[in-house]
């Protein structure tokens, strides 16, 4: 199947399938467009295990012609981390800079280690055999939290500005990290990167400290040219071309393109809102990257829910899935408590703030994906299953409940 019809089938669905949230369940689009997908999918199962097979080797066929990966990383990611930046006020993340750095790299190295030990604990009680290099893939790749789903839910949810900064931040730059984490993990398992701490070391500045470098430059060049012109179709263009050529030239200069394209709408978002930009321009600018945030949200939670389809349905695998969703839970509470007690000498924080972010830390399609990026193998099998498991828990479960909680949080 060709990209074109490809496509075509996806936005149907995804439009199919937010008429039928709004319409009937009521709940946020993303969550709601993933559930139904999920619904879908697991009829078709259903109905390949009845011997109608037809519809549902139809569905896997394109599934599968779909590089999920490719698709987001490479596409879709940088739209919307730019999307979701653009709305963030830089004075805001300022105030709560210690606890977001922390979270984004002392978080993630923490929480990577303690779901690889929980998780080679669980699947050698399980008898399943996973070395403990690809324990460590797996928590590096479920452990930061994924902005797309944490900002998708965060519109419906009554945070407090403080809150609502410390989560969207948190996500916006702990996903450059973790997947630069997930990189160095990924090259030890197969043997490409070196074990020595230097290296680690430096391969973690390059790509992290070289991509909130290359935003900040790509930002302040794009916010010249805003500056200099008022035509609001030209600064949309650019602020387009921004993104789509800005990730580009990080990734073929080895930098993280995800944490450059934060640092960019940041700037864009910010300094070029109140410096360069008219009030035509700045509404026409909201309104066509808070439609294409939309859009490609939309169809990514089709396709999340419809890679169910490609799992290798094992009773252990469920079986440690089951045991692993509370020690992840375990794992972002130790690895958000931690940072916290210890700024609690130096500034107040919210009520219940360690539990709100806990529960708060949603995981969704950059996990998944990452998951799929892994060698073809049983290791892979094992870390897909588990790692789907995961994200369906905590975008339908976590996401869904979390407005409950910081509701019960603020009555008290």
């Amino acid at each position: 199947m060709d990209i074109l019809s490809t496509a075509a089938i996806l936005i149907t669905l995804a439009a199919l399938f937010s008429y039928l949230n709004h319409r009937f369940l009521k709940i946020p689009t993303t969550i709601g467009i993933m559930l139904i997908s999920l619904m879908l999918s697991l009829g078709l199962l259903v109905l390949h295990a009845m011997g109608f097979t037809q519809l549902e080797q139809q569905a896997e066929r394109m599934v599968r012609g779909i590089d999920f990966y490719e698709t987001l990383m490479d596409g879709m990611l940088s739209f919307l981390l730019f999307a979701g930046a653009l709305h963030v006020n830089l004075d805001d993340l300022r105030q709560q800079k210690w606890i977001i750095l922390s979270l984004a790299t002392v978080g993630v190295l923490m929480s990577t280690f303690i779901i690889g030990g929980m998780a080679w604990l669980i699947f050698n009680a399980l008898g399943i055999y996973m070395p403990f290099i690809y324990c460590l893939v797996f928590g590096a790749l479920i452990s930061p939290t994924d902005p797309i789903a944490v900002l998708s839910v965060l519109k419906s949810v009554g945070v407090k500005k403080s809150l609502e900064t410390k989560i969207a931040g948190e996500s916006l730059f702990n996903d450059g990290i973790g997947v630069v984490v997930f990189l160095v993990m990924v090259g030890l398992a197969t043997g490409s990167e070196q074990a020595e701490a230097s290296h680690i070391s430096l391969l973690l500045l390059q790509e992290a400290g070289g991509g909130a470098v290359f935003g900040l430059l790509a930002g302040g060049l794009t916010f010249y040219l805003l500056r200099s012109i008022d035509s609001y179709q030209v600064e949309v263009l650019l602020t387009l071309a921004l993104v789509m050529g800005g990730y580009a030239v990080a990734s073929a200069l080895h930098l993280s393109g995800p944490i450059a394209m934060v640092v960019a709408g940041l700037v864009v978002g910010n300094h070029g809102r109140t410096l360069a930009m008219s009030e035509t321009t700045i509404e026409h600018l909201d309104s066509f990257w808070e439609l294409v945030d939309e859009v490609l949200n939309a169809v990514l939670f089709v396709l999340i829910g419809m890679e169910i389809l490609l799992l290798s349905f094992r009773g252990e695998y469920l079986l440690a899935t089951i045991a692993i969703i509370p020690a992840v839970l375990m794992a972002r509470f130790i690895s958000v408590a931690t940072p916290i007690t210890l700024l609690r000498h130096y500034r107040r924080f919210s009520p219940r703030v360690i539990e709100i972010l806990t529960w708060g830390g949603l995981r969704g399609g950059i996990s998944v994906a990452l998951a799929l990026s892994l060698p073809a193998g049983a290791e892979r099998d094992v870390i897909l299953f588990t790692t789907y498991g995961v994200v369906i828990f905590s975008i339908l479960v976590q996401g869904l409940s979390i407005g409950r909680l910081v509701a019960a949080t603020a009555q008290r």
